[in-house]
């Protein structure tokens, strides 16, 4: 799942602490992947890395937040996965187009190899269509929620996308029953 827009709100750029904070129903939806049995992991760009607006180490802490919040509802992630990097906007070592920014597959391959994990029986929930079209590239299904930019990008971008979401889902909770009724089904 992505982070910034559907476990978490959309900030722009968290580049303090004080600004993260929970989309609800966000650690149910992964306690409910928990139970399932399926892996719960987070891919995520964060750009202001590379653009100076914050360092790695705030990255990690905002990621340390998360996952107490979530052990606080007895949820965890499996993993995160994050990229710095953009291929004009950053500066110095993190200007470079690299294959871990979504929606390349760098840190899903990444996270499969270290996690164990099928790709082609994977979902990825995000809300943006880039992560609906790196589940393409991967040959995963593609859930948009409409938190964070998806209403925006339903109602306005849609007519230009390529390929569709398999799902729309009004937030991670949603997206995350649809996805097990799903895998549930096509096992």
């Amino acid at each position: 799942m992505d982070r910034d827009g559907t476990v978490n709100e959309e900030m722009g750029y968290i580049n303090h602490i004080s600004r993260f904070k929970m989309l609800p129903g966000s650690e149910e939806a992964v306690r409910l992947v928990n139970q399932s049995g399926l892996k719960a992991v987070v891919i995520t760009n964060q750009s202001g890395v590379g653009r100076g607006y914050f360092p790695d180490g705030l990255v990690e802490k905002v990621h340390e937040t998360l996952e107490k919040t979530l052990s606080q509802y007895g949820a965890h992630l499996d993993g995160i996965y994050y990229c710095p990097h953009h291929p004009v906007a950053a500066k110095g070592e993190y200007k470079k187009d690299c294959d871990c920014r979504k929606p390349k597959i760098g840190l899903i391959k990444k996270a499969a190899e270290e996690l164990d994990i099928d790709l082609s029986r994977s979902y990825m929930i995000g809300d943006r269509y880039n992560d609906v079209e790196m589940a393409k590239k991967f040959k995963g299904k593609g859930i948009l929620v409409l938190t964070g930019y998806g209403m925006g990008e339903y109602e306005h971008l849609r007519k230009s996308w390529p390929v569709e979401p398999d799902y729309i889902a009004k937030d991670l909770y949603e997206a995350v029953e649809w996805a097990l009724r799903d895998a549930e089904k096509n096992n």
